[in-house]
């Protein structure tokens, strides 16, 4: 497994990205079950982890103390050649406990991530600096990759900050998501609106889609689906999730046309950073 963290300001010299990691001998049993961290209002002290830094010949400036942040890159994880070590809060690292690193969020602060891969989400606590690899932005301990499901190597997530603002008002707390259903019938769709529900297998419209997203589980496609009919409101009522043996394939549409369809791509990807694919269906003969 990748280690790649490294803790320069207040915890030594940057940790060696080719070293080798894994699990302890013996981790707790269901470690990918373990609650999230809890985000509360903690002070951010000038100075220390929060001073401009070099590592591996790049210099870093951290952010000030209540900075938004909301980014999409790859993460990695370390484990047991740094538990505990100083991390560069000058805490103990714990494998075990929520907890991530990362370039230039003040330390400490709390950060949701998800894996758009399956649809996960968790809390982390920040509390180390790294990853030092260019398109890394995050270093999970392992108790956070595993749930994460991102043990295998680096992966791509999307990470924000949670503010003093969200934690003081409880808005940073998310609804659990409705149940989807896991079972459609080939080239059936699933429409937003009645995605807790089994609809009737009904064949997807001629016309022109634009596919987002591809999933293996269908709780990744549904959390898809639903950010982007909260952020694209006008695009809610065409969204739909088309299932065939394999896969749970978030689309949009149908277009009359596929310059209104590549309209509608160009929106998307300006919105999520995702490339879009258009896909043409004919009309059943």
């Amino acid at each position: 497994m990748l280690g790649g963290c490294a803790s320069a300001p207040g915890g030594g010299a940057p940790r060696d990205p080719a070293q080798h990691d894994g699990p302890g001998s013996d981790p707790p049993a269901d470690v990918d079950r373990l609650p999230d961290a809890e985000p509360r209002v903690e002070a951010v002290r000038p100075g220390g982890a929060n001073k401009p830094y070099q590592a591996l010949g790049r210099d870093y400036v951290p952010l000030p103390a209540d900075s938004a942040l909301v980014e999409r890159g790859l993460a990695s994880w370390y484990g047991r050649k740094f538990h505990g070590r100083p991390t560069a809060s000058g805490e103990r690292y714990d494998m075990y406990a929520m907890t991530a690193a990362h370039p230039t969020l003040p330390i400490p602060s709390y950060a949701r991530i998800r894996n758009p891969a399956n649809g996960r989400e968790i809390v982390v606590r920040v509390n180390d600096r790294g990853p030092f690899h260019p398109g890394r932005i995050v270093d999970l301990s392992y108790a956070a990759a595993a749930k994460l499901g991102v043990l295998r190597g680096v992966a791509p997530v999307e990470l924000q900050r949670i503010t003093w603002d969200e934690i003081r008002t409880g808005s940073w707390r998310r609804e659990p998501a409705p149940a989807v259903a896991t079972t459609v019938p080939a080239d059936a769709v699933v429409p937003v609106s009645t995605a807790s529900a089994t609809p009737p297998a009904e064949p997807a419209a001629a016309g022109f889609w634009v596919q987002i997203g591809a999933f293996r589980e269908a709780s990744g496609a549904a959390s898809l689906q639903r950010r982007v009919a909260v952020e694209i409101e006008a695009m809610a009522a065409q969204l739909a999730t088309v299932a065939d043996a394999s896969l749970f394939r978030v689309q949009v549409g149908p277009y009359p046309s596929r310059d209104e369809a590549a309209q509608a791509a160009a929106r998307i990807r300006a919105a999520f950073g995702i490339v879009p694919l258009i896909m043409e269906k004919a009309a059943p003969r």
